[in-house]
C-alpha cells in the first residue's frame, strides 16, 4: 500500500532505495566494458558528473534545481535492467518499456506517493524531452560521454574512442554546452595530432 501523506518513508523502504543506489555504484558503464577500458567507470560516477556540470550552466530561463535533479535520476531503471547501449540488439521501444517498468518497481517500492511521482516525473521529462532541462539533460549526457572518453584516451593511449565523439557530432545545440564540446575536440584533435607525429619519429 503506497502511503500518500506526507508522512516520512518507513526506514524499512528507504534503505531498501538506497540499496537500489548502490547497484549505480556498482554497475559497470557497458560501452567502457565493451571497449575493454580497465576499470571502467559506474553509471553512478556518469550521473555525478553530469549532476555537477548543472552548476556551471548559465542561463536564466533554465531551473537548475530541476535539470540536476533529471540528471540524478535519469539513469534510475538501470539498477534493474543494465546499462543498455544501442548497439545491444534491443530496440528503442523495448529499452523504454523496461526501464518503464523497472521505474515503477523502483517506485512503489519506497511507499510515499508524493516522492514516487516526483521522480517519475522527472524520468519521464528526460525521456520525452518534453522542456528546456530535460534537453539540457541529454545534451549533457552526452557530453559527460565524450569528456570520459577523452579522458580514457589519455590514460590508456592505444585505445581510439572515435565512436563516441562522432555519435555525438550533432548532438550539442546550447551555446554552452556546445562550446564546452567544441574545445574538448580541438583539445583531444591536437593531442591526437601530437602523439602521431611522435610515433612517426620513432
Amino acid at each position: 500500500m503506497i502511503n500518500t501523506s506526507s508522512a516520512a518513508v518507513p526506514a524499512s523502504n528507504a534503505l531498501s532505495f538506497f540499496r537500489v543506489l548502490g547497484k549505480l555504484k556498482e554497475l559497470k558503464r557497458t560501452g567502457w566494458v565493451n571497449h575493454g577500458i580497465p576499470l571502467p567507470e559506474s553509471v553512478a560516477d556518469h550521473m555525478y558528473r553530469m549532476s555537477m556540470i548543472t552548476f556551471v550552466i548559465q542561463e536564466k530561463s533554465v531551473n537548475k534545481d530541476k535539470l540536476m535533479k533529471i540528471c540524478m535520476v535519469h539513469d534510475l531503471a538501470e539498477s534493474i535492467v543494465g546499462d543498455i547501449t544501442p548497439y545491444d540488439g534491443i530496440t528503442k521501444e523495448e529499452k523504454r518499456k523496461l526501464e518503464e517498468d523497472a521505474m515503477k518497481k523502483i517506485l512503489q517500492d519506497i511507499g510515499n506517493e508524493e516522492i514516487s511521482n516526483e521522480i517519475m516525473t522527472l524520468w519521464l521529462e528526460y525521456e520525452q524531452g518534453v522542456s528546456i532541462e530535460a534537453d539540457l539533460a541529454r545534451q549533457l549526457d552526452k557530453l559527460e560521454m565524450i569528456l570520459q572518453a577523452n579522458e580514457y584516451e589519455i590514460l590508456h593511449p592505444e585505445k581510439d574512442l572515435s565512436r563516441f565523439f562522432t555519435s555525438t557530432a550533432d548532438s550539442f545545440t546550447h551555446p554552452q554546452i556546445l562550446e564546452w564540446a567544441n574545445a574538448l575536440r580541438e583539445e583531444r584533435n591536437v593531442r591526437r595530432s601530437q602523439l602521431q607525429s611522435k610515433e612517426g619519429k620513432l
